[in-house]
């Protein structure tokens, strides 16, 4: 960053500076903020939804639908601090990296390694949409954020800022383990950072196959012979068929096995010396051995060495480590690989599908709980809610939000071409492109929208605009896109829980009232009001029937406080 210049600064301009230098915090993250024209936009235009015709995916009328929002994700998270205020379960986020490398846009440029003002338009960028996150979350919400070295340390020192009672949790996750050549180390890491609600419990995941083995020999510390004496002796194994038959008396201190394992007869005498031939002690008892030693240990020969094991049930569990090192982390065989295989195309640094898994895995508990990404690229997050609710017939429904920029200048749009074909073949079932494989979809729904604006300026007309403009909005609140009644005086929609009504004109209420009096079940019903009135009058026969809302005052509401 070049210094400024204050010779040709006025008086006045001079006193302003120092002023603010003055004001500026003492600790935590400073930075030169860049206004954001997405950001900007919002104070003459607000934003609402419009589906997309053409794209709904219905495979079940009684299951929820996933949403994905094509538009800025500024916008569309600004849409959600209506629909969806305190309703998600789960962030997870895997924001542009700002490597210098051309990867990102900041009003409408490439921001690359030469832009003096890289670091402070990044800060800026994320903070805008950090901040509309806040009222998202549940209370007990999680947000997870993807980043590599270049921006972690401003990340941290971001996050703590808008999360201040957040606790932040840094995972690495080996995720290119042949390394990427840059100067100095190669790097093959990068990071998840969970922002968990002091005290909170992180799920335990199962044990790995590759671990389920364990040496019944002890080693590291309290491994010695002389640390359990009688945790030394011989196991008795059968020659033939490498069955664990007894187990062989403490010797006196003063014997020493001369080999690992000796021969005799028709058994094996196994006992605890290493590779190094130092003396060790069993994980097990001498009695446990003899009494159990057949159903809970098994033995093998590896290089030409009988070992005894003992092996967890299929059911152990183990805590998610701060290191996760395994192939399926791997961004280039589970990541661009399977993208290539679902839909043809390459799409550049897709996180693994393994990783989005595990990292939601590990804190989502709930069958029924909401994920948003809204850096969705080219959905992974979506695949792997879905496998989620495969594995457990779970109901948990995804959002993605994503811009349909072309794809670094190739061609490629990335909601139209990536995105949206990659979930709707992952739902509906796919021939994969690569193995030739047929994969078989999921008994899932998806609703597609587009970002539309409406003037912001608060008067009749423009009031009533954004009102007609709002079903959408009001369906995704309540999460019912059932039509059941629609003419221009009303709407009415329903999920298998419950109803919505819009009534746009409130001279017809009466006639509302006659119609869903005769439909059994709860209403939320939202009334055009230039005013904001809520009508509770014209509802007090019903009120146990009914939630009231006005609109377009409850929507304006909302965006007077995120846009201020």
């Amino acid at each position: 960053m070049t210094k400024k210049d204050y010779s040709t600064w006025s008086k006045d301009e001079l006193i302003k500076e120092i002023v603010q230098l003055e004001n500026r915090k003492k600790y935590g993250l400073v930075w030169e903020d860049k206004l954001e024209d997405v950001v900007e936009k919002c104070k003459i235009e607000l934003p609402v939804l419009e589906e997309v015709q053409g794209k709904e995916i219905l495979k079940d009328r009684n299951s929820p639908f996933n949403l994905i929002i094509e538009g800025d994700n500024y916008h569309a998270l600004s849409v959600l601090n209506y629909t969806h205020n305190g309703k998600i379960d789960v962030i997870y986020i895997d924001p542009p990296f700002n490597t210098g490398a051309r990867d990102w846009k900041y009003n409408n440029d490439y921001v690359d390694i030469n832009d003096q003002w890289r670091h402070s338009k990044w800060i800026s960028f994320m903070r805008n949409r950090l901040t509309l996150t806040k009222h998202l979350l549940s209370k007990d919400g999680v947000m997870i954020i993807a980043i590599d070295d270049n921006e972690l340390c401003s990340l941290g020192l971001l996050i703590d800022e808008i999360f201040p009672n957040k606790d932040r949790n840094t995972v690495v996750i080996v995720s290119n383990p042949h390394g990427v050549s840059r100067s100095g180390f190669s790097r093959c890491h990068e990071y998840a950072l969970f922002l968990l609600n002091p005290g909170r419990i992180v799920n335990k995941k199962p044990v790995p196959e590759d671990s389920r083995e364990i040496n019944l020999r002890r080693s590291g510390n309290n491994s010695l012979r002389e640390d359990s004496p009688t945790m030394f002796y011989p196991i008795f194994v059968d020659k033939k068929t490498n069955k664990i038959i007894g187990a062989g008396e403490v010797p006196k201190t003063h014997y020493h096995p001369p080999k690992r394992v000796i021969g005799k007869g028709e058994l094996y005498e196994v006992w605890p010396i290493d590779n190094k031939g130092e003396e060790k002690n069993w994980y097990y008892s001498r009695k446990r051995v003899i009494e159990n030693g057949n159903a809970e240990l098994f033995c093998k020969w590896v290089k030409n060495q009988l070992h005894v094991y003992f092996h967890h049930s299929n059911n152990s569990e183990q805590t998610y480590k701060t290191v996760w090192v395994g192939s399926e982390y791997d961004a280039g065989a589970y990541g661009a690989t399977i993208v290539k295989n679902i839909i043809g195309k390459d799409f550049p640094f897709p996180k693994s599908l393994y990783t989005v898994s595990d990292c939601l895995k590990a804190v989502i508990s709930a069958k029924d709980a909401t994920i948003l990404d809204f850096f969705a690229g080219s959905g992974t997050t979506g695949q792997a809610v879905l496998e989620l609710n495969k594995a457990d017939n779970g109901s948990r429904k995804f959002i993605l939000c994503t811009n349909n920029e072309d794809n670094k200048d190739e061609g490629i749009k990335i909601a139209d071409d990536i995105c949206y074909p990659r979930i709707e073949k992952v739902i509906n079932g796919y021939k994969g492109i690569l193995d030739g494989k047929q994969y078989e979809g999921f008994n899932s729904n998806l609703k597609y929208f587009r970002t539309s604006f409406v003037a912001a300026d608060p008067n009749d007309k423009n009031k009533t605009i954004l009102t007609n403009k709002a079903t959408e909005m009001l369906c995704i609140k309540e999460d019912t896109f059932d039509e059941v009644d629609t003419n221009e005086k009303y709407k009415i929609f329903r999920n298998k829980n419950r109803y919505t009504g819009i009534v746009f004109d409130s001279q017809i209420i009466a006639d509302f009232k006659k119609v869903i009096e005769k439909i059994p079940g709860n209403f939320s019903v939202y009334i055009f009001s230039l005013g904001g009135d809520m009508f509770e009058e014209e509802f007090e026969d019903i009120k146990q029937k009914v939630t009231l809302s006005p609109i377009p005052e409850a929507i304006l509401r909302v965006y007077r406080r995120i846009f201020k």
